[in-house]
């Protein structure tokens, strides 16, 4: 009896060991993970984002001080309802001469491949890079949050961490950038 309330205590305290190194969302004020994202294949996604050729990229690497990521999938009926409102702030963004090039905006598609984020992309018209996260590794190391969540990530010299960090949507555009810029300190 003691030996199999034993083994029965020892295989409770693995289980709850690996659930708490389970990985979490990230939270603001930590480091975003350092993740492999695929490079875009399309040249101005490359150019969008300030990287030249090669395979992978880390968000560091993005040539801004702010990337904001969209955890999505093209399966998700919240995300395809958000997809106007993210290519209105990629507007905002981009039509705003102080905030172009500081303020990047990619889409990680969670379980998505290249082909079914290039059919994303074309019906829901999105200007900004769409990264496949194919084997849901990406979104494994993000905590598997649900679709949509929003990660706000300031760079600085190499090093990027979070400042916001939700999931769902965010109704409006305007406000979530002005929120943004607040929460970043552009």
């Amino acid at each position: 009896m003691k030996k199999a309330f034993y083994c029965m205590a020892i295989t409770i305290a693995v289980f709850l060991s690996l659930a708490a190194s389970a990985a979490q969302p990230p939270a603001p004020g930590e480091p975003f993970p350092a993740l492999k994202l695929a490079v875009p294949a399309e040249r101005a996604h490359r150019a969008y984002l300030g990287l030249s050729a090669g395979d992978f990229f880390e968000v560091p690497q993005v040539k801004a001080r702010v990337v904001i990521v969209e955890i999505m999938s093209m399966y998700c009926p919240f995300c395809q309802k958000e997809a106007p409102v993210i290519n209105e702030l990629y507007r905002l963004i981009e039509d705003n001469p102080r905030l172009k090039g500081t303020v990047k905006l990619i889409g990680i598609g969670a379980g998505n491949s290249p082909y079914e984020m290039k059919v994303f992309r074309e019906k829901y018209e999105v200007p900004f890079p769409l990264i496949p996260d194919r084997d849901f590794a990406v979104h494994a190391a993000l905590g598997e949050v649900r679709t949509p969540y929003f990660i706000g990530v300031r760079v600085e010299k190499g090093v990027s961490t979070v400042f916001y960090s939700k999931a769902g949507g965010f109704g409006e555009a305007k406000p979530f950038l002005d929120e943004m810029l607040r929460l970043s300190g552009l």
